[in-house]
């Protein structure tokens, strides 16, 4: 939700496309840099802490926007000093994530027993894309009816209810009590993932898929410049691919991919690189909008299999450390993405840029498919025979 607001402030702010590339760019460089180190942090720490730290300072965050917004509303900044404080929270934003991300992913895996984990996933997915779709839809509404100031409220108010549900889930042990020097831990990390080739390279495809396929970031511009449906419009554009993944979790929880879910994952990725080629293509709400629908149904295939494999063959005591390394793969490739595309709108244009990357995407599966056979061989049966 708060995202959907902030974005779409700032492109009516600037008029610049390149303006909301940039709050990718400084979203991702603290979430990478402070990845390196904190998959170690939240290791050696009790994870419901971490989670509950890293929620009041979302908190602490919004009501930031809050106060800036309204003093932009008030004429107290110029346009040019509200952009960078906005940016500014983009980059603290970052460092919250690179922290949160390990924090979370480490309490899934103590709180649901191994032989739930790929089930856990799933339904652990699907709550995200709850969020994922209310939020823009809400936004979307939000600003439609009122000012951004009065908007962040109920962003706020959504975060202190994240705190209340953290508070009631139990303490957890701490599973690597042993310290080491931080750079030794993250070698750890790092070779890790570099060794287990299945791991590395379900990282991978989703990071170059996410990196080039993402045409999430101009939305704005196709709402109300070529689409012409206004901040409604935009937030059913925005929470489009919400709701497409929300349907594919419904379907996967109850009918889990038991067979090839490898090759589902490659054929699912090189659906939604040609999912965003019409969608850039397309000139009617309706198709654009059924397009990210789809787009966000195949992409969820890929977060089901991904999060699974990181869960199967990564052992708790590493689990931080390799849930830091995917916010530097996964993560961050989101708003670095959104860095490309603001990038490539403005050499190219809008639409060619989102054609650019809808075509870059089925090229990263075929290459995938030829220099990684452990993605297409990949069977949750052998997987957890392994552990």
């Amino acid at each position: 939700m708060q995202n959907t607001i902030i974005v779409y402030w700032v492109y009516n702010l600037t008029n610049d496309v390149w303006a909301i590339g940039k709050l990718g760019l400084f979203e991702a460089i603290p979430a990478i840099i402070c990845s390196l180190f904190s998959g170690h942090f939240v290791e050696q720490r009790e994870k419901k802490t971490m989670l509950t730290v890293c929620i009041t300072a979302y908190c602490l965050l919004t009501a930031g926007y809050m106060a800036l917004s309204y003093a932009s509303d008030q004429s107290l900044l110029n346009i040019s000093t509200t952009v960078n404080l906005i940016y500014t929270g983009f980059f603290i934003n970052g460092v919250i994530r690179a922290f949160l991300s390990p924090s979370n992913f480490s309490l899934l895996g103590l709180l649901v027993p191994r032989k739930d984990l790929a089930n856990g996933a799933t339904w652990s997915s699907t709550t995200w894309q709850t969020g994922a779709v209310l939020g823009p839809l809400l936004g979307g509404f939000l600003i439609a009816l009122m000012k951004v100031p009065f908007s962040l409220i109920a962003v706020l108010m959504v975060e202190i209810i994240a705190l209340i549900g953290i508070a009631g889930v139990p303490r957890q042990p701490i599973m690597k009590k042993e310290k080491e020097p931080a750079l030794k831990s993250l070698k750890e990390g790092l070779q890790f993932v570099f060794k287990t080739q299945i791991i590395l390279a379900a990282l991978t495809l989703d990071m170059f898929a996410v990196l080039f396929g993402g045409a999430t970031a101009l939305l704005p511009v196709f709402a109300r410049d070529i689409l012409k449906v206004g901040e409604v419009g935009y937030g059913w554009l925005r929470a489009a691919p919400g709701f497409g993944a929300i349907i594919t979790f419904f379907l996967l929880a109850w009918f889990p991919l038991r067979k090839n879910p490898g090759k589902k994952l490659l054929f699912s990725i090189a659906g939604y690189g040609l999912a965003i080629i019409i969608f850039g293509l397309s000139r009617d709400v309706y198709l654009s909008f059924t397009m990210l629908l789809l787009s966000g149904m195949l992409d969820a295939v890929s977060v089901v299999v991904r999060g699974t494999i990181l869960q199967l063959y990564t052992p708790d005591e590493m689990k931080g450390r390799v849930a830091a390394v995917n916010t530097m793969f996964i993560s961050s490739s989101n708003e670095i993405g959104e860095v490309e595309s603001g990038l490539t709108a403005r050499w190219m244009g809008t639409v060619p840029a989102v054609l650019f990357g809808g075509c870059m995407t089925i090229v990263v599966v075929a290459i995938t498919w030829m220099v990684a056979p452990a993605i297409r061989s990949f069977k949750l049966e052998v997987a957890d025979r392994k552990k």
